[in-house]
């Protein structure tokens, strides 16, 4: 969810906000937490040259090409960002060396700017407790409203999150709807004395800087790098669009895309998602050897919940809503 994809759901904001009056349950308010880090048993050499190309990349985009041909360098640099945004989600999975400093000390800078390292470690760890997936308080980054929290809301802000659970509104205005509810769930969490997410944020700060400066030194103008950056958040939000529905048992809530282009690449095979989530220990490029191998038991594992491609995707949820905003499995209180 899934470095700078904003890893909470563009909801988190309304069903934090309002949940005390909408739900009869006590809901003890999300608090990041220490989890446990897989150690791979060598460098993973695959993951180590994608980052150093991503970085190359990355610099001669707002330098060198920016001089060529502006649009042409914000393109690129909005891809390098995805992919900068994939492997970020690789180290929090504990990738690619078995030291936890060494692999994270890769992600602390983040590219992308907006969203801090450590905040989408704890919240998207949080997420893959499976048990947990798409349940509109205990997963940071579902899609879905308690349906009590959906009436409550104005119509206008209805409207507005109906458009956004088509594939064009989370990629026009999906980015901006997270960020802000990401950010002020975020100071409400610092605010209630989460110090781990304080630090989180002031540890993201120099290194946000940094990026800045390094852009404001270099031919690409600062706002054409923000271009890249929201448009590199709107790419993110085609995997994140589907990839968990809500399904009565666990194991029905992730999807398989069984694309093999460059959205694929970009997403480091996480559109094999089901596959990821039952083993996200496995490095990226071991994904679809895994799936090809074991193809009928991962499909029978989330009862079919199967798309050939991003390309079908965008032909049936452009215009067009795949899930409600109101989870449709939760009781209505």
């Amino acid at each position: 969810m899934r470095g700078f994809a904003v890893p909470v759901s563009c909801h988190f904001h309304e069903r934090s906000h309002l949940k005390r009056r909408a739900r009869k349950r006590a809901v003890p308010p999300f608090r990041s937490q220490r989890l446990p880090w897989a150690r791979p048993e060598a460098w993973e050499w695959p993951t180590l040259g994608l980052f150093a190309a991503t970085l190359i990349f990355w610099g001669v985009s707002v330098t060198w090409v920016a001089t060529l041909w502006l649009p042409l360098a914000i393109i690129l640099t909005t891809l390098v960002l995805v992919l900068h945004s994939s492997l970020t989600h690789e180290v929090l999975h504990g990738h690619p060396f078995p030291s936890r400093r060494a692999s994270e000390g890769l992600a602390m800078i983040q590219l992308g700017l907006i969203v801090p390292y450590l905040r989408f470690r704890d919240l998207h760890l949080a997420h893959h407790q499976d048990a947990r997936l798409t349940d509109p308080y205990d997963d940071p980054e579902s899609n879905y409203l308690d349906p009590a929290v959906w009436a409550q809301l104005p119509r206008w802000r209805q409207r507005l999150m109906l458009f956004n659970n088509t594939l064009a509104g989370r990629m026009l205005i999906g980015p901006l709807i997270s960020q802000i509810a990401f950010m002020a769930q975020d100071w409400r969490t610092i605010r209630s004395g989460d110090r781990q997410a304080a630090l989180g944020w002031l540890l993201h700060i120099p290194g946000a800087v940094l990026v800045v400066w390094l852009v404001w030194l270099s031919p690409m103008p600062v706002w054409a790098y923000l271009i890249a950056v929201y448009a590199a958040s709107s790419i993110l939000r085609i995997r994140t669009f589907l990839e968990h529905q809500a399904h009565d048992r666990a194991s029905g809530r992730t999807v398989i895309v069984e694309d093999r282009g460059l959205l694929a690449f970009l997403f480091l095979n996480n559109n094999l998602h089901v596959v990821h989530h039952m083993h996200p220990k496995v490095a990226w490029y071991r994904l679809p050897t895994l799936y090809r191998a074991h193809k009928a038991r991962y499909q029978k594992r989330n009862h079919g919940y199967v798309i050939a491609s991003y390309r079908d995707v965008f032909r049936d949820y452009f215009w067009r809503r795949k899930d409600p905003v109101a989870h449709p499995l939760w009781p209505y209180d």
